[in-house]
């Protein structure tokens, strides 16, 4: 009776102990269950705080290629970027998904800030032991040139700068630089625009740059080869890789409604103008995305003219009005094509809109910058050389 009672007592610790260890079991299996949910809510977390920065930093993408400042503002805000020029000017030259007239727009503002931001990129680039065409050549394609002359001016100098310094004692001052530098890019315009029929010889351009190293002359070789680099093979210009011309049409100086003659056909055909960037282009419908032609204003002068039309004005070249203007155009098939035009006769609703259209493109009307800036410079040297 007393061996049946003690295995019976044997029997129930047995059963105890196999208890607590089923509920320890369990109490890990909890605890598992409950580390592995932490874990994949963790990671789901991480996941979705990545697609909501990626998603932001898109759309502060977008908003940079529409607006330059307010894009950079935006990123700024959500500490996507860090508010500093070093941070700014890195998410310039990495580009993805910018569009590159609107990043040349942001490198030219004038701003002490932007300004920062301008040598802070133009130090990305590293020009050690390249030629002037080589350096060019990359400097160039990060970013689209703007239009206007003071943004050029300022952009140019902080690339002279640089790639002075990258290569200490190839010109004898940034000034050489900047000038020769100009007149390859001048020279790239001339060598390969179909509307420039007198091409430039070497010599001439050698000759061109005579006297522009601190008054004396670089060498005949170096500006050989930088003539022949440039004549085999072109500068690449990069294309607007944002939004197609949603860029450009974002915020125009002047748009609306007005009568244009035809060129051959002299018809009088109402079309959507809109100033912008020292181009006149005109749409068939507001609601197309590519203009059926472009004017660009370099170089042009406007005029009141009296016509059967009321409220008539005309863009024309001052010098010669016989010669074609640069411009181009879309036919129905789809088909871009040079324009035809002598002038272009336009006719506005009212005499009020006349006089406003006729001030705004007044004040878009440029001369090639890169001409100014050049004869400025050369003159700047030559002055310096005299005192």
């Amino acid at each position: 009776m007393e061996d049946f009672t003690l295995e019976k007592q044997e029997l129930e610790d047995i059963r105890r102990r196999k208890q607590e260890l089923m509920e320890d079991i369990q109490r890990l299996k909890d605890e598992i269950a409950e580390v592995t949910s932490e874990i994949e809510n963790l990671g789901s977390t991480e996941e979705r705080k990545n697609m909501q920065r990626n998603k932001q930093v898109a759309m502060g993408r977008k908003k940079f290629n529409m607006d330059p400042k307010k894009g950079i503002q935006f990123l700024i805000e959500n500490d996507l970027l860090k508010n500093t020029s070093d941070d700014i000017a890195q998410f310039l030259y990495k580009g993805e998904g910018l569009n590159k007239t609107a990043i040349g727009d942001y490198l030219g503002e004038r701003d002490d800030f932007n300004i920062e931001v301008l040598h802070a990129f133009v130090e990305l680039h590293e020009f050690t032991d390249l030629n002037l065409v080589q350096a060019l050549r990359q400097f160039l394609w990060s970013f689209r040139l703007p239009g206007e002359a003071q943004k050029i001016d300022r952009m140019m100098e902080a690339f002279a700068q640089r790639y002075c310094r990258c290569n200490p004692g190839v010109f004898q001052s940034t000034d050489t630089c900047y000038i020769l530098s100009f007149a390859i890019i001048m020279l790239n315009t001339s060598l390969h625009n179909p509307n420039v029929k007198d091409k430039p010889s070497v010599e001439r351009f050698i000759s061109m740059n005579r006297g522009i190293n601190d008054g004396g002359d670089l060498p005949e070789d170096l500006l050989r080869n930088l003539y022949d680099s440039i004549k085999n093979e072109p500068f690449k210009i990069p294309e607007d890789d944002g939004n197609d011309l949603t860029h450009t049409f974002f915020n125009p100086d002047r748009e609306g409604w007005l009568l244009k003659l035809g060129g051959r056909v002299k018809t009088w055909k109402r079309r959507w103008f809109i100033l912008t960037d020292n181009c006149l282009y005109y749409f068939e419908y507001t609601t197309d995305k590519e203009p059926r032609g472009i004017i660009p204003l370099e170089n042009l002068s406007i005029k009141e003219v009296e016509d059967k039309k009321p409220n008539c004005f005309e863009l024309f070249i001052p010098d010669n009005k016989d010669q074609v203007i640069k411009a181009c155009k879309t036919e129905a098939d789809g088909r871009v094509v040079e324009g035809k035009h002598n002038f272009y006769r336009i006719s506005a609703p009212t005499a009020e809109e006349k006089e406003e259209w006729m001030n705004s493109i007044k004040a878009a009307i440029s001369r090639d910058p890169f001409y100014d800036m050049l004869a400025a410079r050369k003159k700047k040297v030559s002055s310096m050389k005299r005192h």
